[in-house]
């Protein structure tokens, strides 16, 4: 064992020992300095603190006495300052010849040359320095590093523990800006909350360092790592992600990182030098992030994030802290906090106690998205550096409407935010007040607007909206939220709850759209595993087909639950024509199945078909004479036509619904539907935006099901509108677009006083 690795488990021994005793804080560093001084064979040894946002020199051995609480530095200044700002490493055999070097005369430290210095972290920011300095000009060796890196550690606990530094500095220290600090993100579902930030998956905090047992510690060590790669093997070897291509590398880079012998070496070398399990993992974690921030190869700094992720698994088996947040409960109101969410990891949170939600990634059409906007909680995506920024606890304005979130906000902030909001609720009631009247046209069109559910609970938004129905409701929320397979009695249930709620207004069921995004855990499928591109995939009516029990299930479940009602059916990401037969088939059959046995039958079944994939476009003439309605969907349309996967958050700003590509698209299959009679809807994204909306209704399309929020908005936009007008200025629009069709559409809609929000 090299002797500084050696040296640094018994500084941690007498640092316990100093910190324990019954003596004064600035007794107790003095000691520190000394201690760490003499093991490291450094002729200085200096501790400095955060005390009122500058780092102080608290205590020194080397350096002039009459320094201590009279050297002050700024967050970025100096050697100090920057390795605190930083929170990296800084490792100099001159240290003069750093460009960050600033001299201070008072210390006496010109006599040295060589410096090394480590940022002292809680809770993952830096309340101090712990420094050396050499008369000698030469580097210190990687396992002096290591052993001044793990002393740092331990310092922090015994330094907080001791009341030197006060836990919540380290929230301030996050950024300079300790109050108001505003972060600005993509607009994804409109709202405002106020809540208290809790992080998805909750960091864990390490509060004890100092190993009582090496060989237990060790033996936990052991323990999580099997688990962890039971993990990996078990996620490897389900049939989603096995096989060749993107899924498989990622798995396999995984893989090894987790059998990777160096990585368990180095945290055990960690546990031999005096910490616990969890300090040792997240030391050899410190050493991987310092060690990104010099990579400039993106191949291998995605690797180095690999390794993060895992560790963060390691540490969170170790510890037990397994669950995310949804799982712990939420206390109070709260803004959620996530890279990206799943639709079922969103729908486990308490809708009362969510206030809003901040992703580091995210996108328009992605399927949490749809969720949160029918769930009614804001988002705001790709919102940058909010780890550096928000810490568990910080209180959060969110205001997507100006795309932004304030952290720790002041009086004065908070005062203006409770007026906006004032002002939001204001306008609400004025489309609150809108329930009772129909959306007609200033000259006379009506247009159906209908809103969108898919829990048993939505279907409650019925009355207050005054929608005409439902238009979309998302049968694969009710899987998405189930550990197993929804049994038929259950869905049936579900189903006959939902046409009785809704009373004689119309109810549009979607069968199941699972695969993609909506992966469910306890459905896999054969040759699954070599698709790349899940959201062209094995998905929505291609499993249910190849399911063929999951589809005749959910037929029955949906007969049964209409009997003496009817039933309206659509088959979502139809193809070719001969996806809707088989679909329409296996229904036809199921129904004859209760006819035969004399069970109640509804009293009419209407047919249709969700238009998402182009190709279906082309062969409309073909479909149309055998459906009842057509509905499109953007928010997969969009992607398809783009070729732009819609979860990825580089692309989710460059394609716009108001593009001519899109409106001509739209413009043809309506046209192909009113020479078939058949009715054309909407039933996206795209139509709960009241300028889309109009657009969309400019193109021919009278009925739109969209997010119970957006009924209003829109409602009052078709009350202000003229649609003839609209319609006799689109064409010539479309044969000549501008190049800036937003704007345009824009200018027009205010010209002609077009109410939009």
């Amino acid at each position: 064992m090299p002797a500084a690795v050696a040296s640094a488990r018994e500084i941690l021994t007498r640092l316990h020992e100093v910190m324990a005793a019954r003596t004064g804080a600035q007794a107790k560093l003095n000691q520190v300095v000394n201690i760490i001084g003499e093991a490291m064979q450094s002729e200085v040894c200096s501790i400095y603190l955060l005390r009122d946002g500058l780092l102080e020199l608290f205590a020194t051995r080397g350096l002039k006495q009459e320094a201590v609480h009279v050297t002050r530095m700024a967050l970025g200044e100096g050697l100090v300052g920057t390795i605190a700002q930083d929170v990296a490493t800084l490792n100099l055999d001159e240290a003069t010849s750093h460009p960050d070097f600033a001299y201070k005369p008072e210390t006496g430290e010109d006599l040295f040359h060589s410096f090394a210095g480590v940022p002292i972290v809680r809770r993952q920011a830096a309340v101090g320095v712990l420094c050396v300095q050499h008369a000698d000009p030469r580097p210190y060796d990687e396992v002096e590093i290591e052993a001044l890196q793990t002393v740092a550690m331990v310092l922090s606990e015994l330094i907080a523990n001791a009341g030197l530094v006060d836990d919540s500095r380290a929230n301030a220290t996050r950024a300079p800006q300790t109050q108001g600090q505003r972060l600005s993100g993509l607009k994804l579902v409109e709202g405002m909350g106020r809540g208290f930030a809790v992080y998805h998956n909750p960091r864990i905090v390490i509060e004890h360092t100092v190993a009582e047992d090496t060989e237990a510690e060790r033996a936990r060590v052991y323990s999580a790592f099997a688990k962890m790669r039971e993990q990996i093997d078990n996620m490897a070897s389900q049939a989603e992600f096995g096989g060749d291509g993107e899924h498989r590398e990622v798995l396999d880079t995984y893989r090894m990182f987790a059998y990777d012998e160096g990585w368990g070496r180095r945290i055990n070398e960690a546990i031999d030098s005096g910490l616990t399990a969890e300090a040792a993992i997240e030391r050899v974690q410190q050493r991987t992030r310092m060690r990104m921030r010099q990579i400039d190869d993106p191949l291998l700094a995605d690797r180095m994030h690999d390794l993060e992720d895992l560790a963060n698994r390691l540490l969170r088996i170790v510890s037990g802290q397994l669950g995310t947040a949804a799982s712990q409960g939420l206390k109070q109101d709260t803004i959620l906090i996530a890279r990206n969410l799943g639709p079922a990891e969103l729908l486990e949170y308490d809708r009362r106690r969510l206030k809003g939600v901040l992703l580091e990634e995210g996108s328009l059409t992605a399927h949490v998205t749809i969720v949160a906007r029918a769930m009614g909680v804001p988002v705001l995506g790709r919102v940058k550096d909010v780890r550096q920024h928000v810490v568990d606890g910080d209180l959060l304005l969110l205001d997507v409407g100006q795309a932004s979130v304030v952290c720790r906000p002041t009086t004065a902030i908070e005062d203006a935010f409770e007026t906006r909001l004032a002002i939001g609720q204001k306008r609400r009631a004025q489309f609150q007040a809108l329930r009772d009247v129909p959306p007609v046209s200033k000259d006379g069109h009506r247009v159906t607007l209908m809103m969108n559910a898919g829990l048993r609970d939505d279907v409650a938004a019925l009355d207050p909206t005054g929608a005409d129905g439902i238009g979309l409701f998302r049968t694969e929320f009710q899987f998405l939220v189930s550990a197993t397979m929804p049994q038929r009695e259950r869905q049936q249930r579900l189903y006959k709850d939902v046409l009785d709620a809704a009373g004689e207004r119309p109810v549009i069921f979607r069968t199941v759209d699972i695969g993609g995004d909506k992966a469910l855990p306890y459905l896999h499928a054969e040759g699954a595993d070599e698709e790349e591109n899940p959201a062209m995939g094995w998905r929505a009516l291609r499993v249910a087909l190849e399911r063929g029990g999951l589809m005749k299930a959910q037929a029955r479940a949906l007969l049964e639950a209409s009997a003496g009602k009817t039933l309206n059916v659509m088959f979502p990401m139809v193809s070719e024509p001969w996806e809707f037969d088989e679909a329409k088939a296996i229904f036809e059959a199921q129904r004859n199945w209760l006819h035969e046995r004399g069970k109640r039958l509804p009293t009419s079944i209407r047919y249709g078909a969700m238009l998402e994939v182009p190709a279906l476009a082309e062969v409309l003439d073909i479909l149309c004479p055998k459906l009842d309605f057509l509905s499109i969907g953007t928010n997969d349309l969009t992607q398809f036509l783009f070729a732009a996967d819609r979860a990825n958050p580089k692309l989710a700003e460059r394609y716009d619904w108001l593009s001519p590509a899109i409106l001509r698209f739209l413009a043809r299959i309506v046209r192909e539907g009113d020479a078939h009679k058949v009715q054309v809807g909407v039933c996206g994204e795209m139509g709960g935006r009241t300028l889309e909306a109009m657009a969309l209704i400019g193109l021919g399309i009278d009925r739109l099901s969209i997010t119970p929020a957006a009924i209003g908005p829109v409602k009052a936009m078709i009350c202000s509108l003229d649609v003839a007008a609209l319609r006799a200025a689109l064409p010539a629009v479309l044969a000549a677009p501008p190049a800036d069709m937003r704007a345009h559409l824009t200018a027009w809609a205010q010209a002609a006083g077009v109410e939009l929000s």
